[in-house]
């Protein structure tokens, strides 16, 4: 039976709910309904007008209205007289099939029927900056190699202790927190989850990340490339499936001896194949902005890593490589950005390891080198796009996320993408004034 939000309002002091919702581009929507309300909103939904958000509708679209699902309710920590809940999109009495959150769950939905639990982690890079955005906010940060830096860390710990109580309170189980490698980054870590469950922290992660650094007079931007000079944000996710009740981890070598030598079960590496053999086309998803490019892409920062890929490779705990594999349980996904959809991110991932599984895709023997200084020795490894364009492209043509995502998302993604990148193109950049005033 279907939690009742009316009563849970009541039992906890909530007065009102935000119900939310992602859109095509990663954007949070969200009606806030009081709590008197929600009971009818829990039956039928809030209405929205779908033209209104990233979404391939027009304004003569019938009411898009977004279910909210009671098992996603965060009560926010620092404002507990909200709730937060996750909806799902529904018009005209069917679930809307190009939205991210209905992509995920159908994707969630074929692993069941193969006797499969999903679960994933991921680990959100951001930086704290200026409210204008022209700067990392704290002017002392200035270390070349500032990683791990204690002094950095603990001079922003208003922000970074807020938001991981906030994850202490609600039960995420986070275990640490550290400066990462670029001036003014962070990286906060929770356990892993079920991928549905995991989406929907990531989702709320970044809301709470951006409120509460607001609430601290900064910013704090997922942007995958905000400083030329110093590394992206990555979004790097963690993949294992499990048996149907989520007790056994089928991940694991089942013997003493992998004869690749990395731990995992011949499963795991069906789902590597897979992810490998659809990774260049799923690009346009986990890298979806036209600054994407310059951190997969990027020339070696003020640190002397980019820590991002260029290549589809993978190897054992090396984190040069597109796919990492730290232990034999799970394998690391480390070609995501900030900028990346919660939901298509966790979809897109699961379509490709399914279809890995379903067509036992052979990934090849890892590669024991250092990408970043030997990669000229991976001669037949494909090459990530160089930007967004040739990104959409490729994930236009691809009938393996096509079949396994459906057309209808895949097209609308598409056609909305296309246009951002038309819109790009008719910007005029202080670099092309520099170059060609003079020519």
């Amino acid at each position: 039976m279907a939690k009742d939000l009316s009563k849970i309002a009541k039992d906890k002091g909530i007065k009102y709910f935000l119900v939310s919702w992602v859109d095509l581009f990663g954007v949070l929507r969200a009606k806030l309904v009081p709590a008197r309300a929600i009971k009818g909103m829990q039956k039928d939904g809030a209405g929205f007008a779908g033209f209104a958000a990233w979404l391939d509708m027009t304004p003569a679209h019938p009411d898009l209205f977004a279910i909210p699902d009671p098992d996603s309710l965060i009560q926010l920590p620092w404002k507990p007289e909200i709730g937060w809940v996750a909806a799902d999109l529904w018009m005209d009495g069917k679930e809307v099939e190009a939205s991210p959150r209905v992509a995920l769950k159908r994707q969630l939905a074929r692993a069941q029927k193969l006797g499969l639990r999903a679960k994933t982690g991921v680990e959100c890079e951001f930086h704290l900056i200026s409210p204008d955005g022209s700067e990392v906010f704290d002017a002392a940060d200035t270390q070349s190699k500032p990683c791990y830096d204690q002094q950095a860390l603990m001079r922003q710990y208003p922000v970074i202790g807020k938001i991981c109580d906030a994850m202490l309170e609600m039960k995420w189980n986070p275990y640490q927190n550290d400066h990462e490698d670029a001036n003014g980054q962070f990286e906060m870590n929770w356990d892993f989850d079920d991928a549905l469950k995991t989406a929907d922290r990531h989702v709320f992660f970044k809301y709470m990340a951006k409120s509460i650094a607001e609430d601290n007079g900064m910013r704090a931007t997922f942007m995958p490339k905000p400083f030329t000079h110093l590394t992206g944000n990555g979004c790097h996710a963690h993949i294992s499936f499990w048996d149907k009740d989520g007790k056994k981890n089928l991940f694991k070598s089942t013997v003493k001896k992998d004869p690749r030598g990395l731990g995992l079960s011949p499963l795991a590496y069906d789902a590597l194949g897979g992810i490998m053999h659809s990774a260049a086309d799923l690009t346009a998803i986990f890298n979806p902005t036209v600054n994407s490019y310059k951190r997969i892409n990027a020339p070696r920062t003020l640190s002397g890593a980019t820590w991002s890929p260029n290549a589809v490779t993978y190897g054992g705990n090396n984190r040069t490589h597109m796919i990492r594999v730290p232990e034999g349980d799970r394998f690391e996904l480390r070609l995501a950005d900030g900028a990346t959809n919660p939901y298509l991110l966790q979809a897109g991932i699961m379509a490709a390891a399914l279809d890995g599984i379903e067509n036992k895709r052979d990934p090849g023997d890892p590669l024991h080198i250092n990408m970043y200084e030997e990669g000229h020795k991976a001669k037949n490894a494909k090459k990530l796009p160089l930007n967004l364009l040739d990104a959409i492209r490729q994930l236009d043509k691809n009938k393996t996320i096509r079949a396994n995502l459906g057309d209808e998302l895949i097209d609308a993604y598409v056609k909305l993408k296309s246009a951002e990148w038309d819109s790009y193109c008719t910007e005029l950049t202080d670099w092309e004034r520099s170059n060609t005033l003079d020519c």
